[in-house]
């Protein structure tokens, strides 16, 4: 079930060997890591210096969650009054494929947060280019002030395992039941298994396969929206010498300042052109 208190955490040292951590520490796990790779760094300081000449050009900034792009999901949630909340994440993902699972990172400040916590559910709904202004409205407005489901006209459909509703608009919602929480330091980490994967049936064409992409999806990088841009292959079209049509095709070159809808020519991440300052920042209020 639920795991509300910080256990000790075993990590991997420089020479293989597992590291306890103190349980109950409150050093954040990103300190220890910064830590870490200062110790580790003046260890090998002495074996790159055969490199120096392959990383001419390359600028070594802090850590960073610069893992781009993310599923921008709307999280909604209900507490025990029956008060439904949605909010915004970026910091969302598949865990596991047996048994399906998932996880969202939340902050603790967060509205949502709490009552996730308490009641061990939410649903996961996948965004859309149209859903665009309510997933960023949703992210920066807080449920303690307003009812977001009535100010973004956000229709609630019926959870079949979970009291959580989720979003008409969606092509797709999760319902989720907590197994596990783990605090990691600015989040905690939600893990949760998927009970039930409700699917909008206006995307299942002729045959009744579920054609996802035509609902045109939305994505998150560095601080901003973008839909996710031309088709280009099917998964295994690589090892099959076929392009994303049926054609034999050689596997793709990335020129450089190679354009695309995530970071158009001439403005990808070394160039600072987010409109958030470099390193990280995670949308939502709650």
């Amino acid at each position: 079930m639920r795991e509300k208190k910080r256990e000790g955490a075993v990590r991997s040292g420089p020479d293989g060997k597992n590291q306890k951590k103190e349980a109950g520490r409150k050093e954040p796990i990103g300190r220890l890591e910064r830590r870490d790779d200062r110790e580790w760094a003046g260890r090998e300081a002495g074996g790159r210096k055969d490199s120096d000449a392959q990383n001419k050009g390359i600028q070594y900034w802090r850590p960073s969650n610069m893992l781009y792009p993310l599923p921008a999901v709307l999280v909604s949630c209900m507490d025990e009054q029956g008060r439904a909340n949605v909010m915004t994440a970026a910091w969302a993902g598949t865990v596991c494929s047996d048994p399906v699972m998932v996880s969202v990172s939340i902050r603790p400040q967060r509205y949502s947060h709490d009552i996730i916590e308490r009641t061990g559910e939410f649903v996961l709904a996948v965004t859309t280019e149209e859903m665009v202004r309510a997933v960023d409205y949703a992210g920066v407005r807080s449920g303690r002030d307003e009812d977001k489901f009535e100010r973004l006209h956000l229709k609630k459909t019926k959870s079949l395992h979970v009291k959580a509703p989720g979003i008409a608009q969606s092509p797709v919602n999760l319902e989720c039941h907590v197994e596990q929480i783990l605090h990691l330091g600015s989040h905690d980490m939600f893990i949760a298994r998927v009970l039930s994967t409700d699917i909008d049936p206006q995307y299942l064409d002729e045959k009744g396969r579920f054609a996802l992409e035509k609902a045109h999806l939305l994505a998150y990088s560095h601080g901003e929206y973008y839909g996710l841009g031309r088709y280009l292959g099917k998964f295994g079209f690589s090892v099959q010498g076929r392009g994303p049509e049926g054609r034999d095709k050689a596997p793709a070159k990335a020129g450089k300042n190679a354009g695309s809808r995530y970071f158009p020519k001439g403005k990808g991440e070394d160039s600072g052109s987010g409109n958030v300052r470099r390193g990280s920042k995670s949308p939502g209020r709650g």
